[in-house]
């Protein structure tokens, strides 16, 4: 399974997770245009969708890209070559979590340099952008993986690649922003999809389209009833706003819904239902 700017798809096998990813993105950019996105979009992922193909796929759409890169020697090199006086402290003003370390870090340093991505293929497919970097302090030299002594013995370091117009510190908080999907599939995986897998391909894909449809609306009525519930997970939702104890009373060819009187979360359930029911605008 793969997610990505509200859309899903299911591959068969065992596919790696960069497969198709250029034609996904295309989907996604073009899915966001149809629903109103305008000005400047920017497509966030991680290293599974360094590709050539996904940049590409990013220009074609008209939007900007920050991928997170894959630590191989030419990586190494480049941020080697970086000055030691090029970096700048930031410290976060919530702690982030360190999952290398197991950790929470406040503080950190980055710096930036050019950078030319692909240049095992052709020159067409080549591009040009910037290399955002953020090292933190180790506080373990023994867990440096192996082969990377000389550079990580003191740091480690994160990488993106990046053609946004944004400040170096801003690129950084912008991109490390992207880890909210990793939330959404969590929520995905512990509710609707929990029951996968079937046993037939189609049953799953149809059960995952699905699932990303109950999903999406349930965001959507979280959005609409107040802003304690719009990043509310789906069991929340469900059990504030859609599994209302009631009673239904039947009198004079007529029906009441009897809803308790104390319920928490009465303004955002009344909010939630005026807003979908309101009476259409006078024309």
């Amino acid at each position: 399974m793969r997610a990505a700017g509200g859309g899903d798809r299911l591959r068969e096998g065992r596919a790696a997770a960069g497969r198709g990813a250029g034609a996904f993105v295309a989907e996604a950019l073009s899915a966001a245009r149809a629903a109103g996105a305008t000005g400047l979009v920017l497509f966030r992922a991680d290293s599974a969708f360094y590709a050539a193909e996904v940049v590409a796929a990013c220009r074609r759409a008209g939007a900007h890209f920050s991928i997170t890169v894959r630590m191989n020697p030419t990586i190494h090199r480049a941020i080697a070559s970086i000055a030691e006086d090029a970096w700048t402290p930031i410290r976060y003003p919530n702690a982030v979590w360190d999952a290398d370390e197991g950790r929470y870090i406040s503080d950190a340093e980055i710096a930036e340099i050019g950078y030319t991505a692909f240049t095992g293929r052709r020159t067409a497919e080549q591009v040009t952008g910037r290399l955002p970097v953020r090292r933190v302090r180790r506080l373990n030299p023994a867990r440096v993986p192996q082969g990377q002594g000389e550079l990580s013995a003191v740091y480690r370091y994160h990488a993106a690649f990046t053609d946004s117009t944004l400040r170096p510190v801003e690129t950084e908080a912008t991109h490390r922003g992207h880890a909210i999907t990793e939330q959404v599939i969590a929520d995905l995986k512990n509710n609707a999809l929990a029951h996968l897998p079937s046993g037939r391909f189609t049953a799953n894909a149809a059960w995952l389209a699905l699932a990303a449809l109950a999903f999406n609306l349930t965001r959507a009525a979280g959005a609409l009833a107040s802003r304690t519930h719009t990043r509310a997970t789906t069991p929340t939702v469900r059990r504030h706003l859609v599994a209302i104890p009631a009673r239904l009373a039947r009198s004079a060819r007529g029906q009441t819904l009897h809803l308790p009187e104390r319920w928490p979360w009465h303004d955002a359930a009344t909010a939630l239902f005026d807003t979908l029911h309101a009476p259409p605008v006078a024309t």
